[in-house]
């Protein structure tokens, strides 16, 4: 019995088998290492020099500062050339089809997002009609060439206007309809045939009307705008620019802050009608509280709030300065009855 269970045991044994025929070897390769024996005492050989630039390329690439201009366009190309490099190395040194296919995925995804980032950089080309007005504008104040061309192509043209045609005539002409700025020429503004100020490029038009309009609707212009030279305008629907901006708040700041600037220029040109251009530009552009007045309600009160002609031709000679103006100045939106040493008082 002993002898048979013996021999059983004997011949069932492959390991005995395979060991007397000497190949212990490559069993020890297949079979599990047993946890109390030290691994990695036989390291392998390096891997190729492909391998070893490939992770050079990961570790440039992780290591670029987020504070340089061209962060993610550099790191997605680094990442890209790394995979590229993962993959040549598995395909042809290697020959490992796992890591050729996860790198290759990897390959794919980095060209992408890095194809999406060159597009986003690529150069915007700005009319050249109003490279001027985003210069002096809106690049200032960070407003990206990309959102400047969609604010100005989608629900705008330029519009035309030759000397002595009319932008606005006063009582008649509704401000509900556009806002445009001058891209080139000069307007005058006028009340009741008397002269006010002028109008030069890269001013808005109708800046005060569209403050004013934002509390009330169906106004009227209260002064006269004809070209003073022959004149070209950028003109935006109205309604179709404030569903705009309240669809991109930063923009819709932008557009507060600048027509709150125009303001300031325009109240200035008013005490000041020898004041042009190159002198608007010097300005230090401070916002106070006059620069929320309704310019609509204030050209209309220069003369309103005095019947007769002699109240208009004393503002005309006298005018007090912006110092005075803001002292008189009583309500935010208001110029009328403003105070009893203004010729604009009752």
């Amino acid at each position: 019995m002993r002898g048979i269970f013996k021999m059983n045991y004997t011949e069932s044994s492959p390991l005995a088998e395979a060991t007397a025929i000497g190949f212990t070897p490559e069993l020890e390769r297949i079979l599990p290492v047993p946890s109390n024996e030290t691994t990695c005492e036989n390291w392998r050989e390096i891997h190729h020099l492909v391998f070893h630039v490939a992770n050079i390329f990961f570790a440039i690439g992780l290591v670029i500062p987020t504070t340089l201009h061209l962060h993610m366009i550099l790191l997605r190309g680094l990442l890209a050339v790394g995979c590229a490099l993962y993959v040549v190395w598995a395909t042809l040194y290697r020959c490992a089809l796992d890591i050729m296919i996860w790198n290759s995925v990897f390959l794919g995804i980095n060209i992408l997002h890095l194809s999406y980032l060159l597009y986003k950089k690529r150069p915007v080309k700005i009319e050249k009609e109003l490279k001027s007005i985003y210069r002096r504008l809106f690049e200032p104040l960070r407003v990206s060439p990309d959102l400047f061309r969609r604010l100005t192509g989608q629900f705008c043209m330029i519009q035309t206007l030759k000397k002595g045609e009319s932008y606005a005539v006063e009582e008649l002409t509704s401000v509900d309809d556009r806002l445009s700025i001058l891209l080139k020429g000069k307007m005058k503004v006028s009340y009741r045939g008397h002269f006010l100020h002028n109008i030069y490029p890269c001013a808005f038009i109708d800046s005060p009307e569209f403050r004013s309009t934002q509390m009330h609707k169906g106004e009227k212009f209260q002064v006269t705008i004809i070209a003073d030279d022959n004149c070209r305008f950028l003109c935006w629907s109205r309604e179709r620019l404030t569903y705009f901006l309240e669809s991109e708040p930063f923009l819709y700041e932008i557009f507060r802050y600048l027509i709150g600037k125009d303001i300031t220029n325009k109240l200035y040109s008013l005490n000041d009608p020898t004041l042009n251009d190159k002198k608007i530009k010097k300005l230090d552009h401070q916002l106070s509280l006059c620069t929320q007045l309704s310019m609509l309600e204030m050209r209309n009160s220069i003369v309103s709030s005095s019947e007769d002609e002699e109240g208009l031709h004393q503002f005309l000679r006298g005018t007090s300065s912006v110092s005075s103006l803001r002292k008189c100045c009583i309500s935010p939106f208001s110029w009328q009855g403003i105070c009893h040493s203004s010729p604009l008082g009752p």
